[in-house]
């Protein structure tokens, strides 16, 4: 049976690589601009993406998430008083809308998908608040089983002056929840019963970054020791080791994302990954439209390999293919996307061949073989 399986997925990564790997976007929209949730393809040969195309209208759809099946995907509604979607992806890659839910707070601006397929989480920036959903048999949402309201505040009371949910994330093995509050500075934690839908904190209830750092989203090292938060506010990303049994975050390094650790006026961090082969750290630098690229140790603490152009302006989000041998950048003040080719003995980030346009792109979401 194993043999099998290994050689229906040889067959599958194949076939991926044969036709070309698909992706979304979550946008924000507006009358003339983007109206909702766009697919792509990109030629993981060559680099090359595809026109974007319309998959499904929807009003801002942010962020998106896709199920771990590959037949479903979740957005948020970031306009919003509160709203996330559920939508079945159709064999030509349109989207079919399944139905909607209360994200449990308003400005909801994350969403993802547990591991195991069964429950999908929401962070809201503007009410401060996170969501666990579970999900039914045909994919669609059910109502909220656990909403969380933060409380406490920051030291830049321009930004931090209450809780800001920005990001929320179950570990591989379904056992614990992390939410980054980009308003009181903490990496939140909570105890996750994946059949009830149940969140319970953690002792203690979460990790800190460096004061005024605002945490934005995080990345769980595959091996389940390690953490990393990119905090939006001082251009950084915060490494943590990570205890699998309690789920504690102990916080041991934090970095700059820029060149030689000197501030850009107007710059913001926004998205983090790590490579699928767990060496290589990604950061996107909003200001200085780059992408810091980081060593991670047998450790986990972080050492520079360099700060490659991202090819885009401003670049909101990013996603890696699951071969690892691609970037793709979305530039939300350029309008466009581009493919970087990820240099496999080194990590560093080379421009790809093209771009290609759509408005406003958010989020990139790779479909998982």
């Amino acid at each position: 049976m194993k043999r099998l399986f290994l050689i229906f997925a040889f067959v599958t990564s194949a076939a991926q690589a044969a036709d070309g790997v698909p992706f979304y976007i979550g946008t924000y929209t507006s009358p003339g601009g983007s109206q909702g949730i766009y697919r792509a393809v990109l030629d993981v040969e060559t680099g090359e993406l595809s026109q974007p195309e319309l998959a499904a209208e929807a009003p801002g759809p942010s962020f998106v998430a896709i199920h771990p099946n590959g037949q479903f995907l979740y957005a948020v509604h970031e306009p919003t008083e509160g709203d996330v979607s559920a939508y079945a992806i159709d064999a030509d890659g349109k989207l079919k809308k399944l139905n909607t839910q209360s994200s449990g707070g308003g400005g909801p601006c994350h969403v993802s998908v547990s591991p195991d397929g069964r429950n999908v989480f929401t962070a809201s920036y503007g009410a401060g608040s996170l969501a666990c959903l579970p999900l039914k048999a045909d994919g669609s949402l059910d109502e909220a089983s656990a909403v969380i309201e933060n409380t406490g505040s920051g030291p830049d009371k321009a930004r931090q002056e209450g809780p800001h949910l920005h990001a929320i994330y179950a570990d591989g093995e379904n056992s614990f929840v992390y939410a980054c509050d980009l308003g009181t500075d903490e990496v939140l934690i909570f105890r996750l019963n994946s059949e009830e839908g149940t969140l319970t904190p953690t002792e203690p209830r979460s990790a800190k970054v460096p004061p005024g750092g605002g945490p934005r989203h995080l990345a769980m090292h595959p091996n389940g020791r390690f953490a990393f938060a990119n905090n939006e506010m001082t251009s950084a990303v915060t490494a943590f080791s990570r205890d699998p049994k309690s789920g504690a975050l102990s916080p041991k390094q934090t970095v700059s994302t820029l060149p030689d650790g000197k501030p850009v006026p107007g710059n913001s961090t926004a998205e983090i990954f790590l490579h699928p082969n767990g060496k290589w750290l990604y950061v996107s630098n909003r200001g200085h439209d780059s992408i810091a690229a980081f060593n991670v140790g047998q450790d986990g603490e972080l050492s520079l390999i360099e700060i490659a152009s991202a090819g885009v302006s401003v670049p909101r989000g990013f996603g890696i293919d699951p071969s690892g041998r691609w970037l793709v950048a979305a530039g939300q003040k350029s309008n466009d996307l581009t493919a970087l080719a990820i240099d496999p003995k080194t990590g560093k980030l080379s421009p790809g061949p093209n771009r290609v346009s759509v408005d406003k792109p958010v989020c990139v979401a790779f479909v998982q073989p």
